[in-house]
């Protein structure tokens, strides 16, 4: 048990229709504090989002999401908040909103690998 550490996950949603309240999920995004890791991974199922939503702009989605890697990264190009220190840019791109691009709430856990972890969430909730 002492070569786990804790790490803090949320599925990544699109909200085609915010006031629908329906979803689907297209990534995850992982943090882990002592390993100094924030990544997400995502994809855009463009059959099924426009099952959902048939005038829904995927290219728009895509952008929205490299900007969210971006912020991940701490890249120049994450703006002011991806200059944040890594908690913060976790906090900030799991904060409540109401827009197009959401996640759930946070879930927390043990992993060896966050790496690891990230791919197995993902194929648990989007793949």
């Amino acid at each position: 048990m002492q070569d786990k550490v804790t790490y803090e996950f949320a599925v990544i949603r699109v909200v085609p229709k915010v006031e629908r309240e329906e979803f689907l999920n297209v990534g995850v995004i992982l943090f882990s504090k002592s390993k100094r890791y924030l990544e997400m991974k995502y994809y855009l199922p463009e059959e099924k989002l426009r099952a959902f939503s048939p005038d829904l702009d995927i290219a728009a989605l895509e952008s929205y999401l490299k900007a969210w890697e971006e912020v991940c990264e701490g890249s120049p190009k994450g703006g002011a908040i991806g200059e944040f220190d890594t908690a913060s840019r976790y906090r900030w791109l799991t904060a409540t909103r109401s827009t197009i691009i959401q996640s759930s709430r946070t879930h927390p856990g043990l992993c060896g690998d966050p790496a690891e972890v990230l791919e197995k969430l993902f194929e648990l909730y989007v793949a």
